[in-house]
């Protein structure tokens, strides 16, 4: 294994920012999503939801209108109903909608009809891997494996020693509570453990009851539980960088098939209340499957979680997409009881076979030596015999590898962790509430003139060359939140900053002119 990569220059300074406001963010629907639905000939169809939602619009952007039917269909169509924001949430539509927008913001909008060169993307949710990639030790574990021809058939759930090294990995994070490799499935990535999970735990299962999946969450994995089964959206709190989970201990019932929650959300960063994550798992019903998206649980204070999490009604899920800029390579794990991984065994050898068996070994390099990291361990004899003697490793070889992915690991944190705050502290402008990002290299910003964050995108977008992230693609389904991404260089970050500086403020500037008229 080779030493890491030569670091990286530091980041500019974020001093002089601070730390922001407490904010809090509510993500039920609001009057102006309820509009939608109210002049829908048929609400419980996505696609003329997501052409009323388009077409209003068209209309608010008026000579800058790209798509002049849909706006006239928004103004033909007239109130029918009312609509309240229990039938909203309850609603499988809104599922599929918001799916349907996510769909046509990246197809259609950002990356199909209004691309051109110059603008600056705030809203990839990515860290930028030409500058934070794969530490070189992990690189040369995929050289390793290639030169070895190790690319074969392999157990469904994965090779024993990768797995091993992930479940002892994963025992640390946690209080008092162990895993061992008969407790670990390696996997396609995030949202392809989730389909599987979702596929696995919910197709002809029979209950009146319905999911309940967690709000703000990503599309995708909500569309896979909704293609199973019903799903009650549940919209939780962000207040001062902790997700309440309240509501949704409020909505458990004893046949709840299954929850889905983000344990540090996208697009607030904000960390689940662990006491009241733990007090969900423990009143869940015997029969109820709690699934825990832990993906974006990192840049944040490092800390062992609760013995709960490892509890034989969890599932937890991880990938490489964030945490280590590795989303292309689609390579993740999940966690749960023996039970659980036995009976997926079948599952995944039915259905998929099994993971890539060439990214094997850089998941048990990976494993191992984050946990020594985590540990603050030197190597030595005991580290080098983790290692299967066939690796022909050398005490210094493997010595020199660590030291240079210590090296990488802390070089990419102190450097996103800066630019986070640098960013945060850009972000406090005139008529902007900026959430406090706890984890994630992602920020939820409400921008306060603004009732629609679709339409907040297309208004910057069109006049600044900027694109940030609207919050209802994340099921932020209020207000004019919007997500942008800190994991960019700064090069592209503070040129960003300074357009949305002179949006807001010409905003504000022809607001109040209109005032005074």
């Amino acid at each position: 294994m080779a030493p890491a990569s030569a670091p990286i220059p530091d980041p500019p300074s974020a001093a002089p920012f601070g730390t922001p406001s407490p904010t809090r963010l509510d993500f039920g629907p609001d009057h102006h999503l309820a509009e939608i639905y109210q002049r829908a000939s048929n609400p419980d169809d996505p696609t003329e939801l997501r052409n009323l939602y388009l077409g209003r619009i068209e209309d608010a952007l008026g000579a800058r209108s790209t798509r002049p039917a849909l706006a006239g269909a928004w103004r033909a169509a007239r109130t029918r109903r009312t609509v309240t924001s229990e039938e909203i949430l309850a609603s499988q539509a809104t599922i599929r909608f918001v799916k349907e927008m996510f769909n046509h913001y990246f197809r259609d909008d950002l990356y199909g009809s209004f691309r051109r060169p110059g603008q600056l993307i705030l809203s990839s949710g990515a860290v930028d891997e030409e500058t934070w990639g794969l530490p070189a030790a992990l690189k040369e574990c995929i050289s390793y494996a290639l030169e070895r021809d190790w690319y074969g058939y392999s157990d469904s759930r994965g090779r024993e020693p990768a797995r091993e090294a992930v479940a002892a990995y994963e025992s640390a994070k946690l209080q008092g509570a162990g895993y061992d490799l008969r407790n670990v499935a390696l996997t396609m990535g995030g949202t392809f453990a989730l389909n599987s999970v979702a596929d696995f735990a919910l197709t002809g299962r029979s209950t009146t009851a319905p999911v309940l999946c967690a709000i703000p969450n990503y599309p995708p994995l909500v569309e896979s539980l909704a293609r199973r089964a019903d799903v009650r959206l549940v919209p939780t709190p962000s207040v001062a960088g902790r997700t309440s989970l309240a509501p949704l201990l409020a909505q458990l019932r004893p046949d709840t098939p299954l929850v889905l929650l983000q344990t540090a959300a996208n697009p607030t960063g904000a960390l689940v209340d662990e006491d009241e994550l733990t007090e969900l798992i423990r009143r869940a019903g015997r029969n109820t499957l709690i699934v825990l998206d832990e993906c974006h649980e990192w840049l944040g204070p490092r800390q062992q979680w609760s013995a709960a999490r490892a509890a034989d009604n969890v599932v937890r899920i991880s990938s490489l997409s964030k945490n280590w800029s590795a989303p292309g390579l689609k390579i993740g794990w999940l966690l749960a009881a023996r039970s659980f991984i036995d009976a997926y065994y079948e599952y995944a050898s039915s259905s998929y076979g099994g993971p890539p068996s060439f990214f094997y070994t850089v998941i048990e390099v990976l494993a191992r030596l984050e946990r020594w990291r985590m540990e603050g361990r030197d190597v030595g004899l005991a580290e080098l015999a983790e290692f299967e003697s066939g690796y022909g490793m050398s005490l210094d070889g493997l010595g020199a590898a660590y030291r240079g992915y210590v090296a990488d690991r802390d070089t990419r944190e102190t450097d996103l962790l800066a630019l986070r705050d640098a960013v945060t502290g850009r972000l406090r402008m005139l008529d902007t509430e900026v959430a406090h990002a706890r984890y994630s290299i992602n920020l939820a910003v409400r921008l306060r003139s603004y009732e629609d964050s679709y339409l907040a995108f297309r208004d910057l977008l069109d006049q600044h060359d900027v694109s940030v992230f609207p919050g209802l693609l994340t099921f932020c389904l209020s207000g004019g939140v919007v997500r942008i991404t800190t994991a960019r260089p700064w090069s592209e970050l503070s040129p960003a900053l300074s357009r949305m500086q002179r949006f807001l403020a010409d905003r504000r500037r022809v607001g109040s002119l209109a005032g005074e008229g």
